[in-house]
């Protein structure tokens, strides 16, 4: 196959806004450039958010401002209000990832504000955003499933995507974010999210917390997306989700892809050593598959020992 999938490396931002063991602002320059060394070309790399409200996240000026800017590689900043755009233009991020929540009650505990005023945020986002300014994408989380208030109506989702459509966000992205979703949801809804957004780009987010984080990935490669998110290491989750893990590991994603013939962009190898080792930095054993079994076909030293 000649199709190539693009993935969004997440780690340096979902991957440890969730950890227990809090990382120096050195250790997340360098995980960074790990993994563009290991070919990620997009990557969520800071959250603007408060840093009393999620520590892990504190420092995001200085990371940005310790990155040089490099032709072909985009550091995404997370934002979830105008106060987030306003700093994520100050760090000179290349995209603003605006995150909406699709249920009042995720919204309200995880962002302090209703579907309603998301939407808003965004709405003035997108009207005092200027030519020289970062392009905005959105997340809507919780597109499948929220903790708190339960089901997550297919309307209620399309809901936002057309809002996002209206403003012209050029891609949008659809979240399970506490991993409750399924194949043939995934499928329903990205055909619902086409119908609503014909002009944005899909990119879906999943969260391997019922093990069926792959398979939603592949349901979704079946359906034409040719965007997804993943962390290395299997790293992830959300602190005001309770029971959150982590996202679907990229060298899980890279593997799986790769054997099937897709092109990814990645390194399997440097991917498998980054996630053992930030892995070990947070004191925990590698969540993701691969991470632990390693690639195959084996190389011959693999073999041998």
């Amino acid at each position: 196959m000649s199709r190539r999938i693009e993935i969004v490396e997440v780690g340096p931002r979902d991957g440890l806004q969730n950890e227990k063991t809090l990382l120096e602002i050195d250790q997340k320059l360098e995980l960074i450039q790990r993994l563009e060394a290991a070919g990620a070309r997009r990557m969520e790399v800071v959250s603007f958010v408060n840093p009393r409200r999620v520590p892990q996240m504190a420092g995001a000026e200085e990371i940005m401002g310790a990155l040089p800017r490099q032709a072909g590689r985009s550091r995404i900043g997370l934002v979830l209000n105008m106060k987030g755009w306003e700093r994520c233009v100050g760090a000179g991020c290349d995209e603003a990832n605006v995150v909406v929540c699709a249920s009042d009650g995720f919204g309200i505990r995880n962002q302090g504000a209703s579907v309603a005023e998301q939407v808003e945020a965004l709405r003035g986002i997108m009207a005092v955003r200027r030519k020289e300014d970062p392009p905005v994408t959105v997340t809507i989380s919780v597109a499948f499933g929220c903790p708190f208030d339960g089901e997550v109506s297919e309307e209620q989702v399309i809901d936002i995507v057309s809002a996002a459509a209206d403003l012209r966000v050029p891609e949008i992205a659809l979240a399970d974010t506490i991993g409750v979703a399924d194949p043939w949801t995934v499928r329903r809804r990205i055909e619902a999210a086409r119908k609503a957004a014909p002009n944005a780009r899909l990119r879906m987010h999943f969260h391997d917390t019922r093990n069926t984080g792959l398979a939603n990935a592949f349901a979704s490669v079946e359906a034409g997306v040719d965007v997804l998110d993943a962390s290395v290491g299997g790293l992830g989750g959300c602190p005001f989700a309770p029971n959150a893990t982590g996202n679907i590991g990229t060298e899980d994603l890279v593997y799986m892809l790769e054997r099937a013939g897709y092109e990814t962009g990645y390194d399997l190898d440097q991917l498998i050593g980054i996630g053992n080792w930030v892995s070990e930095l947070l004191g925990k054993r590698v969540a993701s598959s691969v991470g632990r079994a390693g690639g195959f076909p084996f190389k011959r030293e693999e073999a041998a020992a």
